[in-house]
């Protein structure tokens, strides 16, 4: 069982009991899944792109990702109906507390002037969206192995009913904001 989890099933389920008055352990917010995905637009050029792509978002996150697809053709874009567009990789129990403690402890304090992550990016319904810019800043991926730098989107979905509730799900998880 990964050390976050612990840590969530002994205090911080007592803490957000004891923040909001929550009269049953079933209320208390928790972590549902962490989204993964990577969307490119390389894809019309060459269609090996996808396999690199998979294989960096795999070692991150331990799981294979799967393809998706684009649902309309877009003449601008020069993007059909079905072209391969991106990743994506959909983590829960285990495998979504390592990669948060992974992602909040060692990933991104690698980044660059890094000051804290933004506490206005939730969407108004308890889940938290973070961008990053460069697969880098994680340590399975080796800077000499890469074709170029990617960004990805990481959403969390939790079952919190407020963004004040889901901060504090992920301030106590060790989710490292801005102050």
């Amino acid at each position: 069982m990964a050390r976050m989890q612990e840590l969530y099933k002994e205090k911080i389920v007592s803490a957000l009991m004891e923040k909001y008055n929550y009269r049953n352990v079933f209320q208390v917010p928790r972590l549902l899944k962490v989204v993964v995905s990577v969307a490119t637009d390389e894809v019309k050029d060459n269609s090996k792109v996808i396999t690199f792509i998979s294989g960096d978002i795999a070692k991150i996150t331990g799981q294979q990702p799967v393809v998706c697809k684009a649902k309309k053709s877009v003449a601008n874009f020069k993007i059909r109906q079905g072209m391969n567009i991106g990743v994506k990789v959909t983590l829960r129990r285990d495998k979504m507390y390592e990669f948060l403690d992974r992602l909040f402890n060692f990933a991104l304090p690698r980044v660059r002037d890094f000051r804290g992550i933004n506490p206005k990016s939730f969407d108004g319904r308890g889940n938290y969206n973070l961008g990053i810019k460069e697969q880098l800043i994680f340590p399975e991926i080796d800077y000499d192995k890469i074709d170029k730098i990617r960004g990805m989107d990481v959403c969390v979905v939790t079952t919190a009913k407020t963004d004040d509730e889901a901060r504090s799900l992920l301030e106590m998880c060790g989710a490292p904001f801005k102050k």
